[in-house]
């Protein structure tokens, strides 16, 4: 195993809500966890919010991370005991939200998957880019990686503020983590049967304006394996859809009767009627 300098930790909004429901977000392929920033004054009316941030020398395998993330998670709500749980996970971090709930599903009582890269294999050209990436000089595949940006999310829905900060925060991730994330996807398999376990109320994002992967079909195939799940398009919306001005994840989730009904201790979560439906 390489060898680790630092482990993920969660950030933590200026203002602290104990007493709310904690609401956990696992975040892309940048694993820095600041790009949920347009998203936080809203969810922040319900939701005691962490974001994962995952050190660009984290090298680890898929299993090595979901314990890391599970431990930290368990430590959160250790400090608040008994308020619900929500897991949300972007993109790279759809497919460690699907680890983390399969490892200790008995800590969540509701998750959200936003355009999740469990479809990575579907886009073949993606792997060889990961392949071909090892052999290029840093200068060229830092160019090669700003002319992908389009693919990574829709520039003209974003505020410019949000969309230079994109672009920072992506560029700001080493060549050498972005391969191993990628190497990541390539390799990530959960089969049909252990979705089926997943029996929590699941709401599934996926943007129809995705140029980087399959995601409204891949939101739908999970849609038809999740027993208690809801798919939701969002016309025209980009990969990094949470940075876009007209997306609203907490009036999402109001819309669709996915917000905790009180913020008192938990209890078992209403069921979530398997229907797709439009945003």
């Amino acid at each position: 195993m390489p060898h680790i300098q630092s482990h993920p930790v969660f950030l933590t909004p200026q203002r602290m809500q104990p007493d709310y429901p904690l609401f956990i977000f696992l975040p892309g392929m940048d694993g820095t966890g600041q790009l949920l920033r347009t998203q936080t004054d809203g969810l922040e009316q319900a939701f005691d919010i962490r974001s994962l941030a995952i050190p660009t020398d984290d090298l680890t395998d898929w299993d090595v991370l979901t314990n890391r993330v599970v431990t930290l998670i368990q430590a959160e709500i250790e400090k608040s005991p008994g308020r619900l749980v929500y897991l949300c996970g972007e993109s790279f971090g759809g497919c460690l939200a699907m680890k983390v709930a399969l490892h200790s599903p008995h800590l969540f009582d509701r998750m959200i998957l936003v355009n999740p890269a469990s479809s990575f294999a579907a886009r073949p050209w993606l792997t060889l880019g990961a392949q071909i990436g090892r052999w290029l000089p840093a200068p060229l595949f830092h160019l090669s990686s700003i002319s992908l940006m389009p693919l990574l999310g829709n520039m003209e829905r974003m505020a410019i503020a949000d969309r230079h900060a994109f672009y920072a925060t992506v560029q700001s991730v080493p060549q050498e983590t972005t391969l191993w994330r990628m190497l990541l996807l390539a390799e990530f398999q959960v089969s049909d049967i252990e979705l089926r376990q997943l029996t929590l109320p699941i709401l599934l994002l996926g943007s129809t304006g995705d140029r980087l992967l399959p995601s409204v079909e891949e939101v739908y195939r999970l849609a038809r394996i999740f027993p208690n799940s809801q798919a939701i398009v969002l016309p025209g919306s980009g990969h990094a859809c949470l940075l876009e001005a007209n997306i609203n994840l907490y009036e999402i989730l109001e819309n669709h009767d996915f917000l905790p009904a009180t913020k008192a201790p938990r209890q078992a979560a209403s069921p979530v009627a398997s229907l797709p439906e439009d945003c």
